[in-house]
């Protein structure tokens, strides 16, 4: 089927879906397919549920004319993205960078939409499907939509810029992040860089950190560059004013008290800061747009349990990350501090290395209170009161007898370790 003919049944659809599950009625179902699950399978329950149409690749799957029949459904997923993409008139932010992409994004939609009509990625939809689906949920009428770019290796950047084709690009940072696919941190500032290639070679704007010298270094011969940071010569002047526990910024003579905590979310918030200010909103709104932000989803929220203070960051971690949420708790102000640290993935050949740096720091800048869960970890060469547990089980078994009364616990590791279980324990 022509593109083109694909996208006028999509105009007639109130929706995308690609599981039936979550399908709601009057979607364009795509039968995605995957290593373990094949969507064709499902295009009867995907029309017992309100499908209008069904994408599929599969001429066995079709069982009525509302079937439409594709070479792949995961490519016309993607170039009906890129289509409809190209019937916006509003301006696209793309971001992406190894930490920090979701909080960034979510901080630039709340800072935008104090003023403007804007919709950013959903949660963390950000790879190879979830950017398309983001592209097909935005409405001719919006005044900005913000696309956040997720990666694992080469290329994949450029690819997902070449969909949603951003008129603003914006990488957080380069950290120790998938070095696995993208081969070594020189992998991961070529892989992450793509973004700003691609503004480059289609004469659109980057947003630069001035404090961060890798960014520096990749746009060197940029000629569109909106500036940000504490120096008297950027565009967006945002000082940093402290972080015990939430970050607070300075901004055109005007204090914002976020509720971030780490001193790294001052350049998450600088950017939302830059944001705003470059596309005209108030120092007012934007003071309101960083303030209304909570964080969320175990990503860097606060929980209190009677006296004892909870810093949970258990969504994601690599070794950037990991060393700076440690960094932001020697420096807070605290009697006693217990580390729950869970290992790091994605790190190839270096996963060794980057676990014993870690337990090389932990122990070097604390005393006790440190316990560390995962294969990696356990792994890993440690004082004799640094505490290793091989898996959560193991860690579960001694939680409850913790006193951590009057603490402040540091809750952090990867996604797959899934430490927001401790909060059930202690």
């Amino acid at each position: 089927m022509e593109i083109e003919a694909l996208y006028q049944k999509f105009k007639a659809c109130k929706n995308v879906s690609t599981d039936t599950r979550k399908l709601t009625y009057g979607s364009m179902y795509f039968a995605l397919k995957g290593e373990n699950f094949n969507g064709n399978k499902f295009v009867t329950e995907a029309f017992n549920k309100g499908a209008k149409y069904c994408v599929i690749d599969e001429a066995s799957a079709s069982i009525n004319d509302n079937c439409l029949l594709v070479e792949d459904v995961l490519t016309s997923l993607q170039e009906l993205a890129k289509h409809h993409r190209n019937q916006f008139d509003f301006p696209i932010i793309g971001l992406t960078g190894s930490n920090g992409k979701t909080t960034t994004k979510e901080l630039i939609y709340s800072v935008l939409s104090t003023t403007y009509n804007v919709k950013a990625t959903k949660g963390n939809l950000n790879n190879h499907i979830g950017v398309p689906l983001t592209l097909l949920d935005f409405t001719v009428d919006l005044d900005f939509g913000i696309v956040e770019m997720g990666a694992n290796h080469q290329k994949e950047i450029a690819f997902l810029s070449s969909i949603s084709q951003p008129d603003y690009a914006l990488i957080t940072n380069f950290g120790k992040a998938h070095l696995e696919g993208f081969g070594g941190i020189e992998g991961v500032i070529k892989g992450k860089s793509e973004l700003y290639d691609y503004v480059k070679a289609n004469n659109k704007t980057a947003f630069i950190n001035t404090e961060d010298n890798k960014q520096i270094e990749q746009i060197s011969s940029y000629n569109k560059i909106v500036t940000f940071g504490s120096k008297p010569e950027n565009d967006s002047i945002i000082d940093f004013v402290n972080a015990d526990p939430f970050v607070k910024v300075s901004f055109n003579n005007t204090e914002i008290q976020s509720h971030l905590i780490g001193t790294y979310n001052f350049s998450n918030i600088s950017v939302a800061i830059a944001f705003g200010n470059h596309f005209k909103v108030s120092t007012e709104n934007i003071k309101k747009g960083i303030e209304n932000y909570k964080p969320k989803n175990n990503r860097s929220e606060i929980i209190e349990k009677g006296s004892t203070k909870i810093i949970l960051d258990a969504y994601n971690a690599n070794p950037t990350s990991m060393l700076s949420a440690l960094k932001n708790l020697i420096q807070l102000s605290a009697d006693n501090k217990f580390l729950f640290l869970g290992d790091m993935f994605e790190l190839g050949a270096e996963a060794n290395i980057e676990h014993q740096a870690i337990v090389d720091f932990v122990e070097e800048n604390f005393e006790d209170n440190i316990h560390l869960v995962g294969e990696n970890f356990f792994d890993c060469k440690t004082k004799t009161e640094t505490k290793k547990f091989k898996s959560f089980k193991d860690l579960k078994s001694i939680l409850e007898s913790l006193d951590i009364e009057n603490s402040t616990v540091l809750i952090k590791g990867s996604r797959g370790m899934a430490l927001e279980r401790i909060l059930d324990h202690i």
